[in-house]
């Protein structure tokens, strides 16, 4: 009877964690660039395993969320007329570089936007005080900073002008870290990085590939799950509160 009760529970969890990747697609269905998720489920033992002393180990029941997988395909274009909105046509990352921790992550997102920073010219004024200019790159709107096709920051002296953003890319996505956003991090199976063949596509940015539709059937599919697992646990301790009240 506990085995029925944990079935159910785990059930109900899980499904729930599910509705909460499928909440996070459909809100970023107008998120620029992103990538919609899509859990996979794995079955837990089901049956005792044997410990040396032969005693019988627990061993988990029901099913699991193992992982979520990302869909990599390609969202459709938006025409924005804005200079420094970019778009890849085909395979392939924009690269950003975050320089605090000098990470390097990649998004599709090319809604790019011009920054100011500071640097030193290396010259002193007449008081002996570092002369510091202004100089204006290219950013994603967060802090971190564009990387060109040769992997260096873009400095933007003319701000409608097209600048020479890189297009990066891996053998394969497998694994790929989803940071926050629209953000991706590679790991180490992913290979090394390459210049990837998609196209460079200014004044358009790709829309999320959530497709609403199936988002919302398979929020139906999992909110009618969660409700048969309760059922299960409810039925469930209502047969052990009967044999329970038989016993006495």
């Amino acid at each position: 009877m506990n085995q029925s009760f944990f079935i159910g529970a785990v059930g109900a969890h899980q499904q729930q964690k599910r509705l909460n990747v499928q909440g996070n697609n459909i809100a970023n269905v107008n998120t620029y660039g992103f990538k919609a998720e899509k859990g996979r489920f794995a079955a837990l033992m089901y049956e005792d395993i044997k410990a040396i002393d032969n005693a019988q180990l627990p061993s988990g029941a029901g099913a699991c969320l193992w992982t979520t997988d990302t869909d990599f395909s390609s969202g459709a274009g938006i025409d924005t007329g804005r200079a420094q909105d970019y778009m890849i046509s085909g395979d392939g990352f924009f690269a950003l570089v975050d320089l605090t921790t000098n990470e390097v992550s990649l998004t599709r997102n090319g809604a790019f936007s011009i920054a100011e920073l500071q640097r030193a010219t290396g010259e002193t004024d007449e008081n002996g005080q570092p002369v510091i200019e202004r100089v204006m790159y290219l950013s994603d709107g967060d802090g971190r900073f564009v990387l060109s096709d040769t992997g260096s920051m873009i400095e933007v002296t003319d701000g409608n002008a097209e600048q020479p953003v890189g297009v990066f890319d891996y053998i394969n996505y497998n694994g790929m870290e989803h940071l926050d956003g629209t953000r991706f991090l590679a790991v180490e199976k992913n290979g090394g990085l390459r210049v990837g063949d998609g196209t460079l596509v200014r004044g358009m940015l790709e829309s999320s590939n959530v497709d609403l539709a199936e988002e919302m059937t398979k929020v139906i599919e999992s909110q009618r799950a969660y409700s048969m697992a309760l059922k299960m646990v409810q039925t469930s301790d209502e047969i052990e509160t009967v044999i329970n009240n038989l016993r006495g």
